[in-house]
């Protein structure tokens, strides 16, 4: 994600570049009105093979540029600027490069293109991704293809923002090159995102040159206008240096074009590596388990009870962003499986170089962090929903986490109304990039398959361990990673393409935890625990209550879902250039200085309750607060508001944590309800090994406990 703020002072609808900083020149639209309309220029997509996997994905967004409008109006504010910040929010949220809005006049219309009847225009750009080394593979692969590559993104955007303003109400239609009614250069020198070249015949940005699509949302949803900036208007490097406004900073710009293109923005290579996850896995003890033993599908059968069934089917999608971007996911999901070229491409022989270029490829389609490892038997699910028996297929998973936005989390609590958006929206990046990248892995001969958080055979978490993209946290079954934390989304692809991997990490997180309760404190319903480390289902780990925490999640009345855990932990922060000193300071010794922890820890967590943070920013609070019930949206009776209460019990006696091991497991094929008992789980504790009696029992060769044993299809 390219929001890396300088500042928590900088807002959210604002975006990386500082736009704000240009002269702007109302006789700009004077001199556009002067000028007659065009009619529209065919898009020529690229014939390579990654351009046609992009453009099909492109395709499935397309199909969602037009739709119904929900017959009530949403309770929006009347204030048009207050509008303005909101759509600019979420597109800037939703990864645009610029964003702006403008009046649609007459001449932006294309010649002989039928009125939609809009008089409003949000307009946006998404900036080519880096392209890779010449000597990497990826290189052949990426070049010619950087233009539809955007576009694609152009696309989801623009139908994520039509399909959320269908919800409140008002018609809006998605444009992009090649599928528009309206000429997209111009309304992008109207809303103030681009200029005219010198020949008029395209536009460009001061901050991205030429290498940017656009895409425009139509609307009859009135909104405050930009202005045009004055043409070749420019930004000193001196003041762009260390960042205008709180912008993202040319010096982490020219820090990340550094950097050889299959690594992060964040400097991984210099975490430890080990040969282990930190945390013990009695590997061939960990039993695999079904899909209907998850939490959210015992939810939805039922096992909850009736209050937990009827909301999980709304939890995540009631408030009307998110219901624009659900749609799309579905479609995504159900386009993961497909057909294998014939012939197989025979470029795929070199293990190191495959694994290079699919990082690559990665973070150019906008992956933030990418690691890479070999499938243990315990990370494939079982069964399917229908109880049939899933068999192992690929050897590697290439696994990739979204940053769910630094600057949005600043401005919420963690459980209101924009929590369930931000894991929507990673997910549905990681499903557009982990398909393409599957999809282009077919089509050149070799088998290849996404799994997204909709339709997974594998379970993410052992994944995310082994590819060394973090350590198991307090937060139980949640990975932090030294960089960006808990605040991720996962997607993994899996292949049989010969591919290096990558070593589990080691940054002292487990040092850390041990001494951090700040997310069990902050946890709505105490379902964090507080006290030590179990071992649960072969894995050495602070176990949450997933029933209580599921429960929350799907039943809070006061938001959408919940990231309350991730909001409050310490390590959710900014750690590039941009951000501050102290916590790139903090960072740098925990990776580097893991000796120095016992004096660092209490004092970091000291510091990190009595500077506020885990607080809400609200100069980054951009969304609206609303709630669809029965399809229409309405004002919440109630929002959460919380900040941090460092006066909460945290001995953990109030809230025993209830265990779920694998023996009590639903039924792989139970389509029936099987009621969960809280009483009975928290009893169950009683039979779970210590970590130490664990590691005697399994070196002695001793019998693996009962409660590991999964449950059979009835």
């Amino acid at each position: 994600m390219l929001i890396h703020e300088k500042s928590y002072g900088r807002p959210v609808e604002l975006g990386s570049y500082p736009l704000e900083a240009l002269p702007r020149d109302l006789d700009v639209i004077d001199e556009e009105s002067k000028l007659p309309p065009v009619r529209e220029e065919h898009y020529i997509a690229s014939t390579k093979t990654l351009a046609k996997a992009t453009n099909l994905y492109a395709s499935y967004f397309e199909a969602y540029f037009e739709g119904d409008v929900s017959p009530v109006l949403a309770p929006v504010p009347k204030s048009l600027e207050r509008r303005s910040v909101d759509m600019k929010g979420a597109v800037y949220f939703l990864d645009a490069s610029h964003a702006g809005i403008c009046k649609i006049p007459e001449n932006a219309w294309l010649i002989d293109a039928v009125r939609a009847g809009h008089s409003f225009a949000i307009v946006f750009s998404v900036a080519y991704g880096r392209l890779p080394e010449q000597e990497n593979l990826a290189h052949e692969w990426l070049t010619a293809t950087e233009h539809d590559i955007a576009r694609m993104r152009c696309a989801g955007i623009a139908a994520s923002i039509s399909g959320y303003i269908r919800r409140l109400g008002f018609r809006a239609q998605s444009h992009i090159e090649g599928n528009s009614l309206l000429d997209l250069n111009r309304l992008a020198v109207l809303s103030g995102i681009a200029e005219r070249t010198s020949d008029s015949s395209s536009v460009q940005s001061p901050f991205l040159g030429k290498d940017f699509a656009l895409a425009v949302v139509s609307t009859d949803y009135e909104l405050a206008a930009d202005s045009p900036f004055k043409a070749d208007s420019k930004v000193s490097k001196f003041s762009n240096w260390r960042g205008i406004n709180g912008a993202m900073s040319l010096r982490e710009i020219n820090r990340r074009n550094k950097r050889q293109s299959h690594l992060s923005a964040y400097p991984m290579e210099q975490v430890k590596r080990v040969e282990r996850p930190t945390t013990l896995i009695l590997d061939d003890e960990v039993p695999r388990v079904p899909k209907r033993a998850a939490f959210f599908a015992r939810a939805r059968v039922g096992d909850l009870g009736e209050k937990a069934q009827k909301e999980v089917a709304r939890f995540a999608v009631k408030h009307p962003l998110t219901a624009g971007l659900v749609p799309l996911l579905a479609t995504l999901a159900s386009k993961q499986e497909g057909e294998v070229a014939p012939v197989s491409s025979a470029e795929f022989n070199d293990p190191l170089a495959n694994a290079k270029a699919l990082k690559s490829l990665a973070y150019h389609l906008g992956a933030d962090l990418t690691g890479i490892c070999e499938i243990p038997r315990y990370a494939w699910y079982s069964h399917h929903m229908d109880g049939t028996e899933i068999e192992t297929y690929h050897r590697y998973a290439v696994v990739m986490l979204i940053d769910q936005g630094h600057g949005t989390m600043e401005g919420a609590s963690g459980d209101d109304w924009i929590s369930g958006g931000q894991s929507m929206r990673g997910y549905l990046r990681g499903a557009e990039i982990a398909g393409i990248m599957s999809e282009f892995l077919r089509k050149k001969g070799h088998s290849a398959r996404p799994h997204t958080q909709a339709d997974s055979d594998v379970l993410h978490i052992p994944l995310v361990l082994w590819a060394g993209l973090g350590e198991l946290s307090r937060i139980g079954e949640l990975v932090l990673n030294p960089y960006v934390g808990p605040r991720f989304k996962s997607v993994v692809l899996t292949t049989d393409i010969p591919l290096e991997v990558d070593k589990p990490i080691d940054f002292g997180l487990q040092y850390f935890c041990e001494n951090c309760l700040k997310c069990a404190r902050e946890c709505p319903v105490s379902a964090i625990p507080f006290k030590e480390k179990v071992m649960f289902n072969g894995y050495e780990i602070w176990k949450p209550d997933v029933e209580r925490c599921t429960r929350y999640r799907v039943t809070n009345q006061k938001g959408s879902a919940c990231g309350r855990c991730m909001k409050t932990c310490p390590l959710n922060k900014v750690v590039t250039a941009d951000g501050s000193l102290l916590h790139r300071v903090g960072t740098w010794l925990g990776v580097h200085a893991r000796w120095l922890k016992p004096i660092m820890v209490p004092i970091a967590v000291l510091l990190d309750d009595s500077l506020g943070f885990g607080k809400r920013n609200l100069l980054k609070k951009w969304w609206l607060d609303l709630e669809i019930v029965d399809g229409v949206c309405v004002l919440p009776k109630a929002t959460n508001q919380r900040d941090i209460d460092m006066k909460k019990d945290i001995s953990g006696d109030k809230s025993p944590v209830g265990y779920y091991s694998a023996n009590v497991m639903p039924p792989p094929n139970s389509r029936e309800a099987v009621l969960l008992n809280h009483r009975e789980a928290v009893k169950r504790g009683e039979e779970l090994e210590t970590v130490s009696a664990a590691k005697t029992r399994h070196q002695d060769m001793g019998e693996r406990p009962a409660h590991y044993i999964p449950t059979k299809n009835i």
